[in-house]
């Protein structure tokens, strides 16, 4: 009798907990992102793919001569947790994009941002995260994940699970884990489903559709789950892309190995940190190189191109140099070399100083040319990212992937400029071969990170 009852015990225990799994599941609050047969809600970007929507299931359609088409929702979204079924052409290449926008100054409106690939080719890199627009991949599918590989059901819908919560995106295909990243580029923007531009020798008319679009963006963490793999993370690493073409990393993101002070034989003992993998020059009151002192590397550099992740406090003020010989101004205040300007214009009395207008202001060439007024800037507080190009004596200045300002060295413009400047004192400024990289300490708190540099 004990016996007997022990096993109903155990049967209304399992139907219990069954029947309270099927409750939860259905008290989910999803939000579909597919209002009946309409496209309501979505618009589209990019190329003239065309979009139609029969019973909840949206269907893209490859066409000829234009470029990757996107049907982007009007909403932007920073974090959330997304499914979504699709079916793909076997001769597609498609994928969803997320977190994702379009500015008209940035490629004329080209769509950029994660995307979660969909790849029904042999490489079988689906659930993986390229980034439309910019950095290429960031997350493939390795070898290592032959079950996400082997998740891809051809000419049948798949399923998609992704969770963008803070600086971490997963993504599932199938049940199966396939990417986890935690990358803090981008943290709000559109939903996209791409069709693909196709080539020549290819036919239009193919077709990738979507169905049971639906996003959640409260609770997340009550309904987060936990991935299986190991991340990937960015900060302080080379991406793929970078990796192919010859890029170093200019700093380790740990040590202070490769830099030393501008005035001294080795790294500052104090006035800069290295915190969360960020490098930081310390606040000490708003002087010129009184505190650490301005830090250089210890290579020097010709042709080049160089990244640098920037953040600034409230009224900071900092600077990228290069070109730059230590051995030119010993004395009081920073080493000499061209500046990237590094700055917050609005409430630094620095922006409206200078012989040239404008020419201090943040991106900026300082003290000679003044960066492109239109420049996307973010705010206070946030990371921008600056990139610096030195070719032949041709030289650019671009701020979050635009371009803001170019000049070449040695031109009689640049002279002109030069000897209208502070630096009209300092014989052959700017004009050195090669020279050293350099981080100013300017009093103020800035935190640098993404220092990557790759010679030409």
């Amino acid at each position: 009798m004990i016996k007997i009852l022990k096993g109903a015990v155990i049967i209304c225990t399992a139907i219990c907990v069954s029947s309270c799994a099927q409750v939860k599941n259905s008290e989910v609050p999803w939000v579909s992102l597919v209002k009946g047969n309409t496209l309501e809600g979505w618009n589209i970007k990019g190329g003239n793919a065309t979009y139609t929507v029969t019973d909840g299931v949206i269907t893209g359609t490859t066409a000829n001569n234009t470029p990757n088409t996107f049907l982007s929702t009007n909403e932007y979204y920073d974090d959330f947790i997304l499914e979504v079924d699709f079916k793909v052409d076997q001769s597609m290449n498609s994928g969803i994009q997320i977190r994702s926008n379009s500015y008209p100054y940035y490629q004329n409106g080209r769509v950029h941002g994660y995307q979660v690939e969909i790849d029904p080719s042999k490489r079988a890199w689906s659930g993986g995260i390229y980034e439309e627009g910019r950095r290429k991949w960031l997350n493939p599918i390795d070898d290592q994940n032959l079950e996400a590989k082997k998740a891809f059901k051809k000419n049948e819908w798949n399923h998609y699970r992704i969770e963008a919560i803070g600086d971490t995106i997963k993504t599932w295909i199938n049940g199966m884990p396939a990417a986890y990243l935690i990358d803090d580029k981008t943290a709000t923007g559109f939903i996209g489903l791409q069709v693909h531009r196709i080539n020549d020798a290819q036919k239009p008319g193919k077709t990738i559709s979507w169905k049971n679009i639906k996003i959640l963006t409260q609770d997340l963490s009550k309904y987060s789950k936990k991935s299986t793999l190991k991340p990937i993370v960015t900060k302080n690493q080379l991406t793929i892309d970078e990796s192919n073409k010859g890029w170093k990393m200019l700093w380790d993101g740990k040590t202070t190995n490769g830099w030393r002070g501008a005035k001294l034989d080795a790294f500052p003992d104090k006035g800069w940190v290295i915190e969360n993998e960020e490098l930081i020059v310390l606040s000490s009151g708003g002087a010129e190189s009184a505190a650490g002192g301005d830090i250089v590397t210890e290579e020097l550099y010709g042709d080049f191109e160089l990244k640098v992740d920037f953040k600034l406090t409230a009224g900071a003020n900092s600077g990228i140099k290069y070109y730059v010989d230590t051995n030119i101004n010993k004395g009081e205040g920073s080493s000499i070399g061209l500046e990237y300007q590094i700055l917050d214009d609005a409430l630094h009395p620095d922006a409206k100083l200078g012989n040239h207008k404008g020419s201090r202001t943040v991106c900026s060439l300082y003290d000679l040319i003044q960066a492109n007024l239109e420049k996307p800037i973010k705010p206070i507080g946030e990371w921008n990212s600056a990139y610096i190009l030195s070719k032949n004596n041709h030289v650019e200045h671009w701020i979050n992937d635009v371009k803001v300002l170019e000049y070449e060295r040695g031109s009689d413009e640049f002279l002109k400029l030069v000897s209208e400047s502070k630096y009209a004192k300092w014989p052959n400024f700017g004009l050195l071969e090669k020279g050293q990289i350099l981080l100013q300490d300017h009093g103020d708190r800035v935190a640098f990170k993404n220092i990557k540099i790759k010679s030409l």
